[in-house]
């Protein structure tokens, strides 16, 4: 009826769009709450998975039939119950019946419906056929004992349960996800006993807090073997709050050269894992993995096989990062949202949500008695009328036989009802014989005593209580099994540096005087001998690791920074370094090192000045590089030398004129950036002709060797060589013998 405030237009109410729309959309947000998304504490279900369930056991499907097509009973369902698309229904269907995805399946599939590696791969329903599993017990087997509420169905023709009377916690024993309109619901599976464990103690202790539950709930259990690894503070605070996150880690076992993973997180599949790995190895970033296999069975659901290049691979340091970077280690939500007693959606902490579905079974116990009693008080009444009728047989004959309407002369002269009476005229005549009177009496006497049980446990709330108790740890026992997921507290994953990831092999990196940068295998390469653009050559190039950084100097004393695996090979001309970095204009490449973070390097010009710096401090992040040696007009910078122990390293260092100085390393400050001090002494004014400058350093131990190029000619210095050229920093040194007056280099002799 119109509201008589409202205009109405030919007999309709009109209202104003705004709250049209408003009203209109909190219908449906309820409707999508309470009626599709989030499930019942009592049962633990949603509308669709109770109606499947109980049309299933309206068909017969029970756990010792003969399983029907799926399509069967979506027919039933969507036709008589839940009008709404075949194929989510369905989909619902197949989700209770996987293994891999329900802690406790509901129903018992046969045919494909589904794997882990693609859950949504099930069969189409006119292939799978299903009935309901033995667990489904557990929630329909008091259905027909006045535990429920029914209510009419979409059209008004059948009546369908407003819920299922389950006899255990449900609700978190498969969990369930749902999204709602502004909620949401993440309720993790868990272990059965463990639950009911944890209900016993409520029933016993109800001031036991949440702490004190743990006791019992270890935390969630899912269908896989997985480590739940969140700590046992952060699973506290979860179900005291009733919202979190858990973590859950992959098991696996070390064997030689091979990792072969036995359980994955819950709702992970192999191929996936398989896939992240493979990725990471296109794309270089698991060299010490060569292969990944996955050999999964009907022996073992999960079994997937890291072959690994050698057996001395760090495999917790490998499997860490994989934790880190791929599904092998997942996260998952909680959020106990649940629909409560009351109707409404409320998240809940364990133990109010224990309480509550305690409340619930508590009042279903409670609806079964008092059925129960009402049928043993319907049937004991009916066995006193025909108690009568045998003590007063003869009369009861002849008043049957003679009699026109016998029914009310039996209601006169015996004081009967009409119910006893109509039970005395549909008495069969054998069940008149004196066998069946005892059998009566003892009917009688088992039904007086079940009565009088019922009375006593309905007068009593400890008895009630005990009762539920009694029954739940009766359930938990025969249908209960051994946690899946043990709960393991691990340190955190971390991710391998890029570093780390990159195998260490050695490497020559080659620089030619146009700038342009290449990366050889190995040490034993004829950098000169390298094949070089027209017009091009050699500029410098240094021995290292493909795991190491390599540094760029420039013209202006900047430095450049770059990982070596990430350089060009030799086998053609490499690649410009003004392409990967933005030196400034005008300026070239002149030098290079490589080196890790923490090693030191002496770093040397032309014009004879020099220091030791730390390697990091060359490194930038950037592509405009940073400013390190601060040189003088004219110079330039030169290969530097890496000094593995500068107490106790020598330099030595060679001019264009033949001169030639060793002294300490020791004698050279320590500096991240500068000019640094003199190294040799060279005339100020050859010096600013360019008549003499020096041409290279070489940074060598104790009882060490070096080569001085002169043209063609070269010349080895063993160390009692050098030592006749020893001396201080910023002496003029030794001039070399007649015919290495013109030195064009000097490098160290390897080993």
């Amino acid at each position: 009826m119109a509201d008589p405030a409202r205009p109405t237009f030919h007999g309709f109410e009109q209202l104003p769009l705004r709250d049209f729309a408003e009203r209109a959309y909190l219908d449906y947000s309820m409707y999508v709450v309470l009626d599709r998304a989030l499930p019942f504490v009592g049962d633990g279900l949603k509308p669709v998975q109770r109606r499947i369930v109980y049309a299933m056991s309206e068909l017969g499907l029970d756990a010792g039939a003969k399983p029907k097509k799926a399509a069967r009973t979506i027919g039933d369902v969507i036709g008589k119950y839940h009008p709404h698309g075949d194929s989510a229904a369905y989909e619902a269907l197949v989700l209770m019946a996987q293994p891999f995805s329900y802690r406790y399946p509901l129903i018992e599939g046969q045919g494909n419906f589904g794997s882990p590696d693609d859950p949504k791969s099930f069969a189409a329903m006119r292939y799978t056929e299903a009935k309901l599993s033995r667990f489904a017990e557990l929630l329909l087997s008091e259905l027909g004992q006045g535990t429920v509420d029914w209510s009419p169905n979409f059209d008004g023709t059948l009546e369908e349960p407003g819920w299922l009377p389950a006899r255990v916690p449900h609700v978190l024993l498969n969990g369930a996800t749902g999204i709602a309109v502004g909620m949401a619901t993440d309720i993790p599976p868990h272990n059965l006993r463990e639950v009911a464990a944890a209900c016993v103690r409520l029933i016993d202790e109800p001031d036991v807090d949440v702490r004190g539950l743990l006791e019992h709930v270890k935390g969630p259990d899912y269908p896989t073997a997985a480590e739940i690894i969140t700590p046992k503070a952060e699973i506290a605070e979860v179900y005291a709050t009733g919202a979190g996150s858990v973590r859950a880690r992959a098991v696996y076992a070390a064997s030689g050269a091979e990792v072969v993973v036995t359980a994955l997180p819950y709702q992970v599949s192999p191929a996936k894992i398989q896939e992240q790995v493979a990725q990471q190895m296109r794309a270089k970033k698991l060299p010490m993995v060569e292969d990944i296999r996955d050999e999964s069975d009907h022996a073992n659901p999960v079994r997937i096989v890291l072959v690994l290049r050698s057996s001395r691979v760090d495999v917790e340091a490998l499997m860490g990062h994989l934790f880190a970077t791929t599904d092998l280690e997942k996260s998952y939500r909680v959020n106990l949202n649940v629909i409560g007693l009351d109707g409404r959606p409320q998240q809940k902490d364990l133990k109010t949500l224990l309480l509550e579905w305690l409340a619930f079974r508590t009042d279903t116990v409670k609806r079964r008695l008092v059925h129960r009693l009402d049928k043993v008080d319907r049937r004991l009444h009916l066995l006193e009328g025909l108690r009568i009728a045998y003590l007063n047989l003869d009369e009861v004959i002849r008043i049957i036989r003679t009699e026109d309407e016998p029914k009310p002369t039996l209601i006169a002269r015996f004081g009967l009802s009409e119910i006893q009476a109509d039970y005395i005229l549909d008495t069969k005549l054998r069940q008149l014989a004196r066998l069946e009177e005892m059998k009566l009496r003892g009917e009688q006497d088992e039904l007086e005593q079940e009565r009088a049980r019922i009375n006593v446990i309905l007068k009593s709330k400890a008895k009630l209580t005990g009762l539920v108790r009694q029954e739940l740890i009766a359930d938990a026992e025969r249908f209960g099994d051994a946690r899946r997921s043990p709960v393991v507290e691990r340190g955190a994953a971390a991710a391998l540096s890029e570093a780390d990831l990159v195998p260490s092999e050695p490497v020559t990196v080659v620089l030619s005087r146009k700038g342009w940068v290449r990366a050889a295998k190995g040490h034993d390469v004829d950098a000169a001998g390298l094949a070089y653009r027209e017009g091009d050559g050699l500029a410098a190039a240094a021995r290292g690791k493909s795991n190491q950084t390599v540094v760029f100097f420039d013209s202006t004393g900047r430095a450049y920074a770059t990982a070596a695996h990430a350089l060009p090979s030799a086998r053609g001309h490499g690649e410009p370094l003004s392409g990967r970095f933005t030196p400034p204009a005008g300026a070239s490449f002149d030098a290079l090192a490589i080196g890790d973070d923490a090693a030191k390097l002496v770093v040397a010009t032309t014009h004879g000045y020099g220091f030791v710096t730390r390697f990091e401090a060359l490194v930038a992040r950037n592509k405009n590089g940073k400013q390190i040696v601060s040189l003088t007009d004219g110079a330039r910078i030169l290969v530097p030398g890496l000094t593995a122990d500068p107490a106790r390293d020598r330099i030595v260092i060679a001019t264009s004129a033949g001169h030639l100085l060793m002294f300490s390393v020791a004698d050279l400050p320590e500096l991240d950036k500068g000019k640094g001090n003199k190294l040799i002494e060279i005339p100020k004014k050859r010096l600013a002709g360019g008549e003499e400058a020096v041409v290279g350093i070489a940074v060598i131990a104790e009882g060490g060797a070096v080569v001085v190029h002169a043209g063609a000619r070269h010349m080895t210095l063993k160390w009692s060589d050098l030592v006749e050229y020893g001396g201080h920093r910023a002496q003029r040194g030794g001039l070399l013998p007649r015919g290495f007056q013109r030195v064009e280099r000097i490098e160290p002799v390897e080993g």
